[in-house]
């Protein structure tokens, strides 16, 4: 039987696995995955041998405090590869962690595919050679990573982006104002502050009180929150009870929340991708620990954080980082965009030449052969 090992530490890694487990299953029924993730792999049927809810950590300060704790879950996972022998490991993002794994596997012999890999074109392009000196295959999502990976001395192999079959509807606009009781005819605002912790301990309180200044421009707005599978509803419900504007929670029929939507307002990430897809005008907000902000600043070598807005090479959504991130700020970046229909046909258009530039369907059952191909090879051919 063909084993394949999946290591991955976030929600959107956690929903890009089980994609990659659904076409690997779809192409090798018999197939056996087993790895690191969360709830969407384990509904897709891996082995869930560490759950990823524990590990919503980012930013130099923050993931220093949680160092203990990564290294002996690398630990725990270096064994398990020797007991188990995988024909191929397979890591999605989550760089901090994944490439000294990847070191790890490769001194033991077992082929490496880095799906998703650490945006390298954000940090400089060092981690590139650590993973070109690990990985049997890189398979990036965006096509001007094939470059980057490449010079560094990697093999690479560009299928396309998964999120354009992932991020889809399932119901008509019509069931969808149905399915969440909300009012069509009322503006519709989703708060989406991350998956990490973190992330909804720094962004959740200003979007909430961007919130409240919306609602003294606009009174009709409804306002909802897609609740991210590593993310307790309780710290979530803890926050926004102390806010004074209501806010419905969701956990299912994300995408077909984004379709009705008129704004968002959402963390930097694999988010305002998906917004992006969706064709939904969105604010981009990012904001960590200050020393972390502060030695990240030096090290960063792009403009813009929000992946629209790098894939497009310009500004095309609006973004406030650190100490812009401001309830009156997003409140009038959200208000523009509402009310101003230039400022919003403007930004639809330019979210649709995003979706056409990353290609056709199909990228996850591409990715699924690659790591056929590298997992057969490793033991010896299909079995």
């Amino acid at each position: 039987m063909l084993k394949v090992m999946i290591s991955t530490g976030e929600a959107s890694g956690d929903m890009h696995g089980a994609s990659v487990a659904n076409a690997l299953k779809k192409a090798r029924p018999d197939i056996r995955i087993f790895g690191m993730g969360g709830n969407a792999m384990r509904t897709a049927g891996v082995e869930i041998v560490y759950d990823i809810a524990d590990l919503g950590v980012f930013g130099l300060v923050e993931i220093v405090k949680k160092l203990p704790q990564l290294t002996r879950l690398r630990g725990f996972l270096a064994r398990l590869m020797d007991r188990e022998r995988p024909d191929a490991l397979v890591l999605i993002d989550y760089g901090g962690f994944n490439i000294p794994l990847a070191k790890i596997a490769k001194a033991k012999g077992l082929p490496v595919i880095y799906y998703i890999p650490p945006k390298v074109w954000v940090w400089g392009r060092g981690r590139a050679r650590k993973i070109a000196a690990t990985v049997e295959l890189v398979v990036p999502i965006f096509p001007f990573e094939m470059e980057i990976y490449h010079s560094a001395g990697a093999k690479v192999a560009f299928v396309g982006n998964p999120l354009i079959d992932i991020v889809k509807p399932t119901m008509t606009k019509e069931a969808a104002y149905s399915r969440f009781a909300a009012d069509r005819t009322k503006p519709v605002v989703l708060l989406m502050p991350g998956s990490r912790d973190q992330e909804i301990t720094n962004l959740l309180p200003p979007m909430l009180a961007a919130a409240e200044k919306l609602v003294e421009k606009l009174p009709d707005c409804q306002f909802f929150l897609p609740i991210a599978s590593t993310i307790s509803r309780e710290i979530l419900q803890n926050i926004i009870n102390r806010a004074s504007v209501p806010v419905c929670l969701t956990t299912e029929d994300t995408y077909d929340l984004m379709q009705i939507a008129d704004v968002a307002v959402a963390a930097s990430g694999t988010a305002t991708l998906e917004m992006a897809l969706m064709g939904v005008p969105t604010v981009i907000i990012y904001k960590v620990a200050a020393l972390t902000y502060f030695f990240g600043k030096r090290l960063v070598k792009i403009a813009d954080f929000g992946l629209p807005n790098i894939i497009a090479g310009r500004r095309v959504l609006p973004e406030l980082l650190q100490g812009e991130v401001t309830a009156d700020n997003i409140a009038k970046e959200a208000l523009a965009i509402l009310t101003d229909d230039t400022v919003r046909s403007r930004m639809v258009q330019e979210l649709e030449e995003i979706k056409r530039s990353l290609g056709e369907g199909g990228a996850v059952d591409r990715v699924a052969i690659k790591i056929l191909e590298v997992a057969a090879h490793d033991s010896g051919g299909i079995q």
